[in-house]
């Protein structure tokens, strides 16, 4: 997964300098959207991986119903995307429909991966699950930069982005067809049907999608209604956001099985945040005392507009993760309360992102918005976790 995050960023990188920031912009535009098309893939992941590990003697069953409901929902997602395709080629100014409609193209072996994922993960078959991540970054690293080379537009990005996504595809079909070893299960449990994995995974999905999509939103909104060279100067800026809401995420894997305990989720929470928000604010701070080196990572000179503001960006993506940290924490108690809070944030921005004239007042306000939201999510959390307290200290 390490080599596959740092082929990730590579690549974004690679067409930041290459693509320049008006093509950059549209690019990732595109690429925010394709992450948050693909939460879809990490419901089936979570779904496939949960079943089979709670239910070791059904994998054969689970695998054949996850594998299933990954291939149907990978055709309808692609299907949809690319009748909405005139709909994304116009809302991200693109002028170019085949762009638009390798969103879709993409989404359909991106989805398909998801369910190979969940499958692999859930047999614990680590080799192969590495495989299939290295698969989804390598190839697209090699294939997407030679195309960018040979012709710097955000086709040529998005292509690259397209064929890399059938790699790991083909891993995975590999590694499911050789068998599942000791581990397979061939007794029918019935509860493991299509329609109870499409169940949840749709709620798995919806509780995925909400912190993605707000995470993801602002490039999109900077796309509409910013110009283009402004639009490409905040996609840069969005590099640093990334690079820190995922650089802590070794946090939220160690704290996840604490936070479902009860003596453990108030003080396992409070460290966690504490220990992302220091992270946080070095890279904040490193970003604005080396502001130059900074702005090489993000794509070089043609974006030293950005440069005093990266700071700014690094605190987003440190808000950023300190939310998705609280979002586990309230899925760890099995509370759904939290999506709604993201969805009704999701929406504020989409209102007060129209205000925005220039890329720093888009990135002030996205944080001024994620802040409210961090603040009423902590403060439900702790009530919530001193309620329950309360309630084990007066049955005992």
């Amino acid at each position: 997964m390490g080599l596959m995050n740092v082929a990730t960023y590579g690549y974004t990188m690679i067409a930041a300098r290459w693509l320049g920031p008006r093509n950059y912009g549209a690019f990732a535009a595109l690429m925010g959207l394709l992450l948050v098309v693909g939460v879809l893939q990490l419901g089936l992941q979570a779904t496939g991986a949960r079943r089979i590990a709670a239910s070791p003697g059904d994998v054969g069953e689970i695998e054949r119903s996850v594998l299933r409901v990954s291939h149907g929902s990978a055709l309808v997602l692609g299907a949809l995307c690319l009748a909405f395709a005139p709909v994304i080629n116009g809302t991200l100014r693109l002028d170019n429909i085949p762009t638009a409609l390798l969103v879709g193209i993409s989404a359909v072996p991106m989805t398909v991966m998801g369910g190979q994922a969940g499958v692999l993960q859930g047999e614990r078959r680590w080799t192969e699950l590495a495989l299939v991540y290295l698969a989804n970054g390598l190839p697209r690293l090699a294939i997407g930069t030679a195309l960018i080379l040979w012709h710097p537009t955000e086709f040529a990005a998005m292509l690259g982005v397209t064929i890399g996504q059938l790699a790991p595809v083909a891993v995975g079909w590999l590694a499911l067809r050789k068998g599942r070893g000791p581990v397979e299960g061939r007794r029918r449990s019935g509860g493991h049907g299509d329609r109870a994995v499409l169940v949840e995974v749709a709620h798995n999905s919806h509780a995925l999608l909400a912190f993605f999509a707000l995470s993801n939103i602002d490039v999109l909104v900077a796309r509409s209604v910013l110009d283009a060279h402004e639009a490409g100067l905040y996609a840069a800026g969005v590099i640093v956001v990334k690079a820190v809401l995922f650089l802590p995420q070794f946090v939220v894997v160690m704290a996840f099985p604490s936070m479902s305990s009860d003596s453990e989720r108030r003080h396992v929470l409070l460290g966690s945040l504490g220990m992302v928000a220091a992270i946080g604010a070095i890279c904040a701070a490193g970003a604005a005392a080396l502001s130059s080196l900074a702005l090489l990572f993000v794509g070089g000179h043609d974006y030293t507009q950005v440069r005093g503001d990266l700071w700014v960006f690094a605190v987003l993506g440190t808000l950023l993760s300190m939310l998705q940290l609280l979002v586990y924490s309230v899925l760890a108690r099995q509370a759904r309360y939290a999506v709604y809070a993201v969805w009704a944030a999701l929406l504020a921005v989409l209102l007060v992102g129209r205000l925005s004239g220039s890329y720093r007042e888009l990135v002030d306000l996205v944080v001024l918005v994620d802040g409210c939201l961090f603040a009423v999510l902590l403060a439900v959390s702790l009530w919530s976790l001193r309620r329950a307290a309360e309630a084990t200290g007066a049955s005992s």
